[in-house]
């Protein structure tokens, strides 16, 4: 049966089970064997993270060929205008990339969010703001860099969502294990006359090593 554990990572915990450094780890939140991240977090980000120890689970969830939606809260530097909201919906170019087209508006600061710790490091003479930003790809630093390019630097950013999976009712640093919906089959193709039986052709899934997922943000 396979298991889907959602996380609520907190900031400096890193996306692995072990760190040659003493560094916090999933392993010191998570006490289940077998289970992988599906994505990642940069160890200064926070929220929500998927472990399975389902290969094809993982790569539906960390491939950004999958397009599954991943939402975003990015606290900012500066006062969001309608400008650089336009910047980030319509995709950014940060040198080595062009990001996709994404969602991104201005929200109030989050009332239900909890405190960082530590604290962001804020300068009284420069406001803060919040944007919520969906994106359908996960690169490197990529939501950090993309207000940074259109002047607004991220202080802190926590993710809620990956396509259906919320941080609801999850306290960071805690976990809670759900049940995994059936994926839906492909759409058919037509009679394959002469060709290999569904038992098979079906492609061989085999479990990801830890650390090998694309998305880091």
């Amino acid at each position: 049966m396979t298991r889907l554990i959602l996380f609520n990572k907190p900031f400096g915990v890193l996306c692995q089970f072990s760190d040659d450094g003493g560094r916090p780890t999933l392993k010191d939140y998570i006490p289940v064997p077998g289970v992988y991240a599906a994505g990642r977090l940069d160890r200064d980000s926070e929220g929500l993270l998927l472990l399975t120890d389902d290969g094809g689970l993982q790569s539906r969830v960390a491939d950004p060929r999958h397009k599954l939606p991943k939402t975003y809260l990015a606290q900012v530097e500066g006062e969001v205008g309608e400008r650089a909201l336009a910047s980030l919906c319509a995709g950014v170019d940060l040198g080595d990339f062009t990001t996709r087209p994404c969602q991104a508006r201005a929200i109030p600061e989050p009332a239900w969010l909890w405190a960082r710790d530590p604290p962001i490091r804020e300068r009284l003479s420069v406001p803060t703001a919040w944007i919520e930003i969906v994106l359908r790809e996960g690169k490197n630093r990529q939501v950090r860099r993309m207000t940074a390019r259109v002047g607004l630097p991220t202080l802190r950013l926590v993710r809620v969502a990956i396509g259906d999976w919320s941080l609801d009712g999850i306290a960071p640093g805690a976990w809670r294990e759900v049940g995994v919906p059936v994926a839906p089959p492909p759409p058919a193709s037509g009679p394959r006359i002469g060709g290999p039986s569904a038992r098979e052709g079906a492609p061989r899934i085999r479990r990801r090593r830890e650390g090998r997922a694309s998305e880091q943000t």
